[in-house]
């Protein structure tokens, strides 16, 4: 029976407090495509994509239309390209970024995730050719973004390519330095990545996955703050319990969009992310959530219990509104989406240590921090050995999306524009682990991994 009082209570949330769809993301394998011909290869991956994804943003303006919620972001994600790559005779992989940003120009998505490689064991045949090329690949495209799985909590950590990493992630900065070093805003460092995640810059489509799925991602911070603003005098059971069934309602709206997409497209339910992904607009930040339920500033004392209660409580409410939840469900700190962490962390009260300590009980991990541009790629590298750590023994998905600034030093600001918003370069400690990284060889995996 249809609610007069839920339908009103949706439509204020929807013009007063930042309720939006942040993407529809159909997923779409590419294995198919598979082809010792690169060209040839290329050819199939784009016919395949721009029919599948002919009509996804059509669908998703209807949907918009029809409910009256805005679906911020239309994206398709694909099977990791190395895997692809993997059987071309020539090693080429950035004719793969020029097919995959062609098809999204195509269909008009926002962004087309997946030029990806997952070296979590080691290195099979294409990873290491697709992980250096791709600061070419992000700087030559306008839509791609990249990810790589670098450890799990079954594999342990492939310090090898965590190395890698922390020169490709410098490289891809430099390269695209004269637009405020973008590229390295569109790649993210995974220990643990799932493979139905809907959100960018990680998104890929798994091997696990069926052939073509949609995938929704909510938001909602707005929502949260503003019903925690309305409620008084509640102590932290009462805001667990508030959070959740506010969490409830949030992942309702992309249930609902999930169905109706799937159901015109013809296309397989994938799953909800259920996170509260911010943005920079005011009203709509996860650390202005965390200031509600009583802290002076995010950073302060305290800021990582009361994250953890916040990430709980998101999960267990969104979890009994949907049929299938997935991805990284939690809550988002990225410091430059989010206009209270960058509040936060111009005035000191949120340091890199602080949000590293944070990450064990976020969504995520360390996203969209801007840090000075001669940071060297040793340090870069051990920043992601440290994430992926705090990932890999706790079982949880961990990831890191920084950004050197080139040319820029703390302080400085950093500017991207749209959802991915701008900051402050934040201070990184410069002592060296230069002897660590390079090393090389398995972190091993923790003995918690043993289950079966």
């Amino acid at each position: 029976m249809i609610d007069t009082k839920d339908i009103l209570e949706t439509i204020r949330m929807i013009e007063n407090e930042n309720l939006d769809i942040r993407t529809v993301t159909m997923g779409i394998s590419l294995l198919d495509c598979i082809d010792p011909d690169i060209d040839t290869a290329c050819n199939k991956i784009y016919e395949k994509i721009t029919r599948c994804a002919e009509n996804l943003v059509p669908v998703c303006v209807e949907i918009e239309r029809e409910l009256g919620i805005p679906i911020i972001n239309k994206r398709i994600s694909v099977t990791p390209i190395a895997m692809i790559l993997a059987a071309c005779n020539e090693k080429n992989p950035v004719k793969f970024a020029y097919a995959l940003e062609k098809a999204a120009q195509k269909v008009g998505v926002n962004f087309i995730g997946g030029y990806s490689a997952l070296v979590g064991k080691g290195f099979a045949a294409g990873d290491r050719e697709l992980i250096e090329s791709i600061p070419e690949a992000l700087s030559c495209t306008e839509h791609i973004c990249s990810s790589v799985n670098i450890g799990s909590t079954k594999a342990g950590i492939n310090l090898d390519a965590v190395a890698l990493m922390g020169k490709v992630v410098k490289r891809a900065a430099e390269l695209t330095a004269d637009r405020n070093c973008i590229g390295a805003a569109k790649l993210v460092v995974f220990c643990n990545a799932p493979e139905d995640n809907p959100f960018m810059a990680g998104a890929f489509h798994g091997v696990g996955e069926a052939d073509c799925v949609i995938n929704v991602g909510v938001s909602g911070p707005g929502v949260v703050r503003a019903a925690l603003h309305n409620s008084k005098d509640l102590d932290i059971t009462g805001v667990s319990d508030l959070i959740k069934r506010t969490a409830f309602k949030i992942t309702r709206m992309g249930q609902l969009v999930c169905h109706l997409a799937s159901e015109r497209l013809n296309v397989q339910a994938g799953i909800v992310d259920l996170s509260l992904a911010p943005t920079p607009a005011v009203g709509d930040s996860v650390a202005h959530i965390l200031e509600e339920i009583g802290l002076e500033s995010c950073g302060a004392c305290g800021t990582t219990a009361a994250l953890a209660m916040l990430n709980d409580a998101v999960k267990k409410g969104g979890v009994m509104a949907s049929s299938r939840v997935g991805g990284l469900s939690g809550a988002f700190i990225p410091v430059t989406e989010d206009a209270g962490m960058i509040d936060a962390a111009r005035s000191g009260a949120l340091t890199i240590e602080k949000l590293e300590a944070m990450t064990a009980v976020c969504s995520v991990g360390l996203d969209m921090i801007n840090i000075p541009g001669d940071t060297p790629d040793e340090v870069i590298s051990a920043i992601i050995a440290d994430e992926a750590a705090i990932g890999m023994i706790n079982s949880k998905t961990t990831a890191v999306r920084v950004i050197p600034a080139i040319g820029k030093t703390v302080g400085d600001e950093l500017s991207f524009g749209g959802l991915l918003g701008n900051g402050p370069v934040m201070k990184v400690n410069t002592y060296s682990p230069a002897k660590f990284i390079g090393r090389g060889g398995q972190i091993p995996a923790p003995i918690q991994s043993l289950k079966n």
